[in-house]
């Protein structure tokens, strides 16, 4: 029988710095809870928000595989590898830190805010060379489907990491249902809905919940409102 666990969003930890305020659904930062550690190898869920011209200074990674989805506005990118890119609403950035990079990131509108989801997932190899990529995906690819956005293989849709890791981005319009297949044996799924309302195995999510799903080969969403959501495959095991 499958196993599940609810993180409403109102949950979440907070941390408000007037230029950023962030909600973190595992502990981070000042915000610990020893029971909202990780979901397997989904160590960060950071929802980010980033008043303009504001932005995290230098500062350091390694042996994480960092994964930047903005939501809103644009975010640019510097670090030690000399990559200097803007990631825009509509692309996805990975960096593996592998044996440590430094960067820095800041809002590239000096009025609007952006948003994005910062998310951090172990790895299944250390000491990697550091590696830098972002791609910019097309909507389109995810109304009323699931797109794949990132997975272990260079030579599959989205963009690669080093874990047996699969996420996939959806956006469904009001009264569909879609099924996800899990890709390989003792991963779990965990569910954040970015905006709408949807229910999973009898729960309902709405806008910012999370939902952790694992002991099962696969599972229904059912779309109760328009929604948009991002699943993020993981072994519960590393």
């Amino acid at each position: 029988m499958a196993q599940t666990i609810f993180h409403p969003a109102a949950s979440r930890g907070k941390a408000d710095l007037g230029w950023l305020k962030s909600y973190h659904t595992f502990s981070f930062g000042g915000y610990y809870n020893p029971e909202r550690m990780h979901f397997g190898a989904l160590r960060v869920l950071n929802d980010d928000t980033v008043d303009g011209g504001e932005g995290f200074g230098e500062h350091p990674h390694d042996n994480m595989e960092i994964i930047s989805i903005p939501l809103k506005g644009g975010l640019k990118h510097h670090d030690s590898m000399d990559n200097v890119a803007v990631i825009n609403n509509g692309d996805i950035q990975v960096m593996s830190a592998g044996t440590g990079i430094f960067h820095e990131e800041h809002n590239d509108d000096q009025t609007e805010a952006v948003q994005f989801l910062q998310i951090w997932v172990y790895p299944n190899v250390l000491n990697v060379e550091p590696r830098y990529d972002q791609l910019t995906l097309n909507k389109d690819d995810r109304h009323n489907k699931l797109q794949q956005i990132l997975s272990p293989n260079p030579d599959d849709d989205g963009v690669w990491i080093h874990q047996n890791a699969w996420f996939n981005l959806g956006g469904f319009d009001k009264g569909l249902s879609t099924e996800y297949q899990l890709k390989a044996n003792g991963n779990g799924v965990y569910v954040f809905v970015i905006n709408g309302s949807i229910r999973i195995n009898g729960q309902v999510l709405n806008t910012r919940d999370g939902f952790g799903i694992w002991d099962t080969d696969k599972f229904t969403i059912d779309i109760l409102e328009d929604a948009e959501f991002l699943l993020m495959e993981v072994p519960m095991s590393f």
